[in-house]
């Protein structure tokens, strides 16, 4: 038996795909099931049940599962108490949201590349609920994502919160009004699909206010809603400090609402059984650099390149 035998086996048991295991211990799919056939060999004892379309664990298999998770942990505690040299290596399947990839991701890349520049960044952008299924199937590493995660065996570590505004077009609201959810109801308002932890946050917090707005775009583009927003096509509640350059230049106009929209948080989550030394460190690094209280990573530029590249984003992602 060997310790590769035994990665082999944790990886396509947790994940439950040979395939994924396979891409995560960075071998071919018949290689990674040779290493679990040897060890069955030397096990003496089938550890999967290959009858059906899935690889199912046999009753030897689900008591091997948790021995091979100690030794596992105990080579990962090895590596530790002697690595010399904090960089990382290998591959990392990263998720991050929109919001993230306009922000701090820049900033992010950068200091992954000074600091750990063996280590290749496979960076994914999606919705949150997306990204944290895809955390769930074992297709992501970590991702950070508008949080807690709803899966209970996805582990939610929050490190930022986000101040979450009502925005209008200045022909539509004047600054410094307060709304209550009654008056909200007059108007249209655009928000992103379901998928995004913002849009589930909104619908948390309007029906604990018994609030039916009118929904009459969803996007899955945050620009474009701020497009459709400077457009006067509807309200929309989005990142305070994100659109302050709209708001300073008066394209756009901040509101308030009676109660006040809740702060969202944003979370690095992983597989709770995940329990590799690179998540620790990435997770530090997040941590340090991830900054949601910025504005647009290119939002300094004219407001005539601004409104096109809304209007842009706008026909690339027709609302659904």
């Amino acid at each position: 038996m060997t310790l590769k035998e035994l990665e082999a086996f944790h990886l396509a048991a947790t994940l439950g795909s040979f395939a994924l295991a396979a891409q995560r211990a960075h071998v071919t799919q018949s290689s990674l099931s040779k290493r679990i056939a040897e060890l069955e060999s030397w096990a003496g004892a089938e550890l999967f049940d290959r009858s059906g379309r899935k690889a199912q664990l046999t009753e030897a298999g689900q008591r091997l599962l948790p021995v091979a998770s100690q030794m596992l942990g105990l080579k990962q505690s090895v590596r530790t108490v002697l690595k010399t040299s904090p960089a990382l290596t290998g591959t990392c399947r990263f998720g991050v949201s929109e919001l993230g990839a306009l922000t701090w991701l820049p900033r992010f890349v950068a200091r992954m590349h000074t600091d750990h520049p063996n280590l290749v960044l496979k960076l994914h952008v999606d919705l949150g609920r997306q990204l944290e299924r895809q955390v769930m199937r074992g297709e992501l590493d970590c991702a950070i994502v508008p949080g807690p995660a709803e899966k209970s065996n996805i582990a939610s570590h929050t490190i930022d919160q986000v101040s979450i505004a009502w925005m209008a077009a200045p022909g539509r609201i004047r600054p410094g009004t307060v709304m209550n959810a009654k008056e909200l109801s007059r108007h249209p308002v655009i928000t992103m699909t379901e998928g995004s932890g913002l849009t589930q946050a909104f619908d948390t917090w309007a029906a604990g206010q018994g609030l039916h707005m009118q929904r009459i775009v969803a996007s899955n583009s945050l620009m474009a809603i701020v497009g459709l927003t400077m457009a006067n096509v509807g309200l929309s509640f989005l990142p305070q400090a994100f659109m302050r350059p709209w708001v300073d230049r008066g394209e756009l106009v901040e509101f308030r609402s009676n109660p006040p929209l809740p702060a969202l948080p944003f979370c690095f989550v992983h597989r709770e059984d995940d329990r590799r030394a690179m998540l620790i460190s990435l997770r530090q690094c997040v941590t340090e650099v991830a900054q949601y209280a910025m504005s647009a990573v290119f939002s300094h530029g004219s407001s005539r390149v601004h409104k096109g590249e809304s209007r842009a984003r706008s026909r690339s992602k027709p609302a659904r």
